[in-house]
């Protein structure tokens, strides 16, 4: 059986009514998974990562998504598209949990797709979003990036870019030893203790080059004006169009800030971080959970007996 989704309440009208989620990424640390399969679509649990994403921008009132592909990832596109032969086969055995859960993709929000083509980067990717987006502000969602349904940080980032206008990115305090791996920002203080005006950023610094502990993760509220920025940058790292370098300049010009991020995130773009995201929400859920966690108790004990050296002591 699947778990019943919890009903979330209607968010408040807002400024920004679209979402971009980049997903033309070849997946390559997955292979060979993702050799036919795209990498978006990689279980968590019993749901592909991307509706993950989906379901969080629609719940903070982002009802029109465009998917940002690329070639092979047409099961994205037939994931968010009624399947009527298999609904049918559903409905004609009574079966309306499996039903609903087969339907519910669909429902989400509206769904646009367009292809990115040549693979030039993420800046290129929400790029490619321009004619869709228009001259309105819009989301980026990053597939990676699971945020834990229960928290709200894109509503807050939404709330921020309300009142401040310009850009809003997702920020999150990281060990020195990983900023690396980032994104990182320079901040100063705001009077809000959650917000942070960036005063720059720096694509992946060395430790000793990072100007904070706070890294950029994937979410982001970008003004219309990052466009005309994307489109004469030059390729930054890695020879991409780099979508760090075009929020750097608009940094420059005092219009971005930070929403500071301590809740719960799961980055499934890394294959040890993916099994335990997958293990922490099987755990957590009503339906497989009680069943699991008894079965990993036991599995952990039987580990702990294998060990080298390890005795069992008769009583």
């Amino acid at each position: 059986m699947f778990a019943p989704r919890p009903s979330t309440p209607a968010a408040p009208a807002r400024g920004v009514r679209k979402a971009v989620v980049p997903a033309a990424g070849l997946g390559t640390r997955f292979l060979p998974a993702t050799k036919a399969t795209p990498k978006d679509m990689l279980p968590v649990v019993d749901e592909p990562a991307i509706q993950y994403v989906v379901e969080e921008a629609a719940a903070a009132g982002l009802d029109d998504v465009l998917m940002v592909t690329g070639r092979h990832k047409r099961a994205i596109g037939d994931h968010f598209d009624h399947a009527f032969e298999l609904e049918q086969a559903r409905a004609a055995k009574g079966d309306t949990v499996r039903l609903d859960a087969v339907r519910d993709p669909a429902q989400r929000a509206s769904i646009h797709h367009i292809r990115q083509g040549d693979p030039l980067g993420l800046g290129h990717a929400v790029l490619c979003a321009r004619r869709h987006v228009g001259d309105q502000p819009f989301a980026v969602l990053l597939g990676d990036d699971l945020i834990d349904p229960r928290e709200t940080l894109l509503s807050r980032m939404l709330d921020v870019r309300d009142r401040r206008l310009g850009s809003v990115v997702a920020l999150m305090e990281v060990p020195p030893e990983q900023i690396h791996l980032y994104g990182c920002a320079a901040v100063e203080p705001t009077r809000e203790e959650d917000v942070v005006r960036v005063t720059g950023l720096v694509e992946k610094p060395a430790r000793q080059h990072a100007p904070s502990r706070y890294a950029v993760i994937g979410r982001s509220v970008l003004d219309p004006a990052v466009f005309p920025v994307l489109e004469r940058i030059p390729p930054g790292r890695g020879g991409e169009i780099q979508l760090t370098d075009a929020r750097q300049e608009l940094a420059a010009g005092g219009t971005v800030h930070g929403v500071v991020f301590k809740g719960l995130r799961h980055d499934t773009g890394d294959k040890a971080d993916h099994l335990r995201t997958v293990v922490r929400l099987a755990c957590e859920r009503p339906d497989l959970g009680p069943e699991f966690v008894a079965w990993l108790r036991g599995f952990l004990e039987e580990l702990e007996g294998a060990r080298p050296g390890h005795r069992d002591v008769a009583a």
